[in-house]
């Protein structure tokens, strides 16, 4: 197992740096969707994330990718591709039909999907406290919606602007469920490869499996500001990554696991300081004390969950969307 360093504070802030990654990249993106459809944005993050990984590659060197075409690894590799595609993709989606919270919100789905399928996968521990942070979580989820719960479950009449908003809340899920496929595949291909490895190759094919559905032109019809949220976006995931897999080096996994849990906050922050802001191009969406509260019980279960591990159990480093 790899131990890490001594430098926790380092540890710390690589991992909050992550966070602010992460909780912001919903904004950037949500301004990109008026005059930018999803596979071309899909398209240009994984072109960026391709040169920025495969530039370090180039310079550093070590990248197997022969041996990611023997037979064995071929097939997690190309259902981790499909799942984290599919991820993205569906993120995107939904993202567009609901809001940047509720996508937050409901993409935490993922990494307990992620937990309860080692368990019946793998076998692994899964102890009383862990149960009670999955408990709180789903709380916390059903307190988040409590104004939108009897559309949701086809309760109650329901416009066109809450069934577009209920359909992307179900698109998210279905990326978590994505997500989760892809962090068991990667759970394989670790044994062969470094995380960014794995990543590189599905950037590669990301960039080439979304190039015909791609509109590259509408860079040219985006302003300034839209401009900015292109750039951020698309450098976003190989930042965010980098400095994920910088703080696993120097922290625990699971302090870092458990810090991450906090993104939703964060992404519930940048959505409402955008919406003051720039209020023409984000909408910060309604929500009372229930659902305030619903999003620190997300958190809460998360943290509990991460923080609970049985000993010497690696913890994906892995990001829904």
């Amino acid at each position: 197992m790899h131990q890490p360093s001594d430098r926790w504070q380092l540890g710390l802030a690589l991992s909050l740096f992550t966070v602010i990654l992460w909780g912001s990249l919903p904004v950037a993106i949500k301004g990109l969707l008026a005059s930018m459809d999803v596979n071309t944005i899909i398209w240009y993050r994984m072109l960026v994330s391709t040169a920025l990984v495969g530039g370090y590659y180039a310079i550093k060197g070590g990248y197997q990718w022969r041996k990611m075409a023997q037979p064995k690894l071929g097939i997690p590799m190309l259902v981790a591709v499909i799942g984290l595609c599919g991820n993205y993709f569906l993120w995107v989606r939904g993202l567009d039909l609901s809001s940047p919270e509720a996508a937050q919100l409901v993409i935490q789905v993922a990494p307990m999907l992620l937990l309860l399928a080692s368990v019946w996968l793998y076998k692994e521990a899964f102890r009383g406290w862990q149960k009670i942070g999955v408990a709180i979580f789903t709380l916390g989820l059903l307190l988040f919606f409590n104004h939108r719960l009897a559309s949701l479950f086809g309760g109650g009449d329901s416009g066109e602007g809450d069934s577009q908003y209920n359909l992307g809340v179900v698109i998210v899920f279905i990326s978590a469920l994505s997500w989760t496929i892809y962090a068991l595949a990667q759970k394989q291909l670790l044994k062969e490869f470094g995380s960014q490895e794995v990543l590189l190759t599905i950037y590669i094919a990301g960039a080439i499996i979304f190039f015909p559905l791609a509109k590259p032109e509408q860079l040219l019809e985006l302003n300034r500001t839209e401009l900015y949220c292109l750039i951020f976006a698309s450098i976003n995931t190989a930042l965010s990554y980098g400095a994920f897999a910088m703080a696993m080096e120097h922290w625990q996994a699971s302090r870092v696991s458990a810090t991450i849990t906090i993104v939703p906050l964060t992404s519930l922050f940048f959505v409402h300081l955008a919406a003051w802001l720039m209020p023409d191009m984000i909408q910060a969406e309604a929500l009372n004390w229930l659902s305030w509260l619903g999003a620190f019980m997300v958190v809460a279960g998360s943290m509990t969950s991460a923080l609970v591990r049985p000993k010497q159990q690696p913890i994906a480093s892995v990001e829904a969307k």
